[in-house]
């Protein structure tokens, strides 16, 4: 399954919608006052820092991202970057729920020919365990037979933002790259976690984990389960596997595929990079406020604190862990690969570096103009997968 490239009329509609919730969910003054805000950085900040990375810095001097990004791509992380730091969280997250993700989702599905679920494009099932205190989507072609692969993931957003339903069409898409890899019944399961503040941890840790030990019961076999997340996600997913490995368990995942991976969860307040759209003291600020009274550096809150070789041992997946992110040009690039070289000393480890800013994989879903480009990380992680569940391609 892949859908057509988004276009202005997507952007207007994903805006209508958007523009409903916000003024149901009585918004609109917050969200007025935003917009009064942003005047400043979208008729001189943005213009003038348009013009003079892009057409007044010389191409060697220029950063990796602007080099390979469009205009309109480079608009859009200069906008994200200053609603990231910006915007309320409160009103962030209205962008990302499923009351403006799915019907958005279902426009973009019938523009591209595909009426509903079936018929070459996966089907979604919401699961709801309320004994088990677990949400989520089982995305599927055939949920009938057993899934010869699961792919566990657990979306990012810091904690704070983020749905399911916003990852819909990169989930549904990477479903699709693995099936044509050769798997038969390929299976996705997305979780659905409480965000803060509404909760704090260990809330989120178990959430995760009693969404792991749903995937094993639908598949019998921890090794055929991957494990993956982006940014916030990807970290949940690195605490569950340290949270396995301490209590000794044999049914590790198979293989674990981390998008720019969230390592360490109080980021250095001195770091920042020029492309990046992350900025850390907001990062901080969703850190703290998710570790609750807890200590922050605590590995099962921050992985990348984690410098026990015998726990990581226990805590590896069998046939390794993949980090996919973008080097440099991110926030988190430096920390991800300091955890990388520790943990390749563990076991086999994989880093495809792309010299784009944060998980852009996903939001390649939404910039990236051709098909090719799209699914290039997802074909890369579904190579590995491959090899990691069935040996090398």
């Amino acid at each position: 399954m892949q859908l057509k490239p988004v276009s202005f009329l997507d952007f207007a509609v994903f805006l209508l919608f958007l523009a409903f919730y916000l003024v149901r969910d009585s918004r609109w003054k917050q969200t007025i006052g935003c917009g009064l805000r942003a005047l400043p950085f979208l008729f001189f900040t943005l213009p003038c820092g348009l013009i003079n990375e892009r057409y007044r810095t010389r191409t060697e001097h220029q950063l990796a991202f602007t080099r390979r990004s469009s205009l309109f791509q480079d608009v859009v992380i200069r906008c994200v970057r200053w609603a990231f730091t910006n915007v309320p969280s409160d009103v962030g997250k209205i962008f990302f729920l499923k009351g403006v993700s799915l019907p958005y989702l279902r426009f973009r599905m019938w523009r591209s020919g595909y009426l509903r679920p079936g018929k070459g494009c996966p089907k979604w099932t919401e699961v709801n365990k309320r004994k088990r205190g677990m949400r989520g989507l089982w995305i599927s072609y055939d949920t009938t037979s057993r899934p010869d692969v699961v792919v566990y993931y657990v979306h990012g957003g810091g904690f704070a933002m983020g749905s399911t339903y916003f990852y819909l069409e990169f989930l549904m898409t990477w479903l699709s790259v693995l099936k044509d890899l050769g798997f038969r019944n390929p299976a996705i399961f997305a979780l659905e976690y409480t965000l803060i503040p509404q909760e704090c941890h260990p809330r989120q840790l178990h959430e995760t984990l009693q969404g792991y030990s749903y995937v094993l019961s639908r598949i019998q076999n921890s090794g055929k389960v991957v494990v993956a997340g982006d940014s916030a996600g990807a970290l949940l997913v690195l605490s569950m596997l340290l949270y396995l490995g301490s209590k000794l368990s044999t049914e590790i995942p198979v293989f674990a595929a981390l998008i720019s991976p969230w390592t360490k969860l109080v980021v250095d307040k001195h770091r920042t990079t020029d492309s990046d759209y992350l900025e850390p003291g907001k990062l901080n600020e969703y850190g703290r406020i998710y570790a609750g009274p807890e200590d922050p550096s605590n590995p099962l809150l921050s992985p990348g604190d984690c410098k026990d070789p015998d726990l990581w041992t226990a805590s590896f997946p069998w046939e390794g862990i993949g980090f996919y992110h973008g080097g440099s040009e991110e926030l988190f690039g430096p920390e991800i690969e300091r955890l990388s070289r520790r943990l390749s000393k563990v076991g086999r480890v994989i880093s495809r570096v792309d010299s784009n800013v944060h998980a852009w994989p996903v939001a390649a879903m939404f910039l990236e103009p051709s098909a090719r480009k799209r699914r290039k990380t997802l074909l890369d992680m579904s190579i590995d997968i491959a090899a990691a569940v069935n040996g090398p391609i």
